[in-house]
């Protein structure tokens, strides 16, 4: 899916982790570019996960099917013109997976540890070459643990639920108050699953953007990573 020519030499691997609506993968996606490093939404994968799960009828609260079905399928990560393209078995599925039905669900789906472990081998792969930038809940804590720069990025309830609320334009009939509930209650169980809950990691830069710009975010993390590797080399 991903190969580098230079084989990593001048390359590192940055994790982003934070809560939902903090803008990691906006903010993932523009630091990549302007590195001319490969960007990897570990979140489309598990929300990849639950739309197949939901669509061939199997509950969120069944562990052994969805493992099983983890297993079965075949996701893959794209760059397209307006982001990055979710492919599951060959079809484009990258506007389905951000429908409300999959976002009340994901976080259950993505506690089941059989699940887990089929997309963080995967994730680990594509990061063997250095040089991604890979974003979610556990990547600089679990799954990319030698990281050289992890990034912490966060932002309050209320930023956060209006992002999304914005996100939405409408396409949904939810009120701003509705989403800061559901949003406070996805980190709860994001931060409580037994399976490598949301943490930040001890050596991570946790970095707020409640009042902050995406670019200002983004311009951050690039000046992280050029120091770092500057001190790596």
């Amino acid at each position: 899916m991903v190969s580098h020519l230079d084989g990593g030499r001048d390359r590192i691997n940055i994790a982003i982790d934070g809560p939902a609506g903090a803008g990691k993968s906006t903010v993932a996606r523009n630091v990549a570019e302007t590195l001319h490093y490969i960007y990897i939404d570990t979140g489309a994968m598990y929300r990849a996960v639950t739309y197949s799960a939901l669509r061939s009828g199997i509950s969120p609260g069944d562990s052994e099917q969805l493992g099983t079905h983890a297993e079965s399928i075949d996701i893959t990560l794209k760059p397209g013109p307006m982001g990055q393209i979710v492919l599951l078995n060959g079809a484009d599925i990258t506007r389905d997976i951000r429908s409300r039905e999959v976002t009340m669900h994901v976080s259950q789906v993505a506690a089941v540890e059989r699940v887990r472990l089929r997309l963080v081998t995967m994730q680990r792969l594509l990061a063997q070459s250095k040089g991604v930038v890979m974003d979610g809940r556990d990547i600089g804590s679990h799954v990319l643990p030698d990281a050289e720069l992890k990034v912490f990025l966060t932002a309050s309830v209320q930023e956060r639920a209006l992002r999304r609320f914005k996100e939405l334009d409408g396409q949904d009939s939810i009120t701003l108050s509705q989403l800061e509930l559901e949003i406070a209650e996805r980190d709860r169980k994001d931060q409580e699953r037994d399976i490598s809950p949301l943490v930040c990691a001890p050596d991570a830069i946790v970095l707020d953007s409640t009042s902050m710009t995406i670019d200002e975010v983004a311009d951050n993390i690039v000046n992280l990573s050029r120091t770092k590797l500057a001190e790596a080399k």
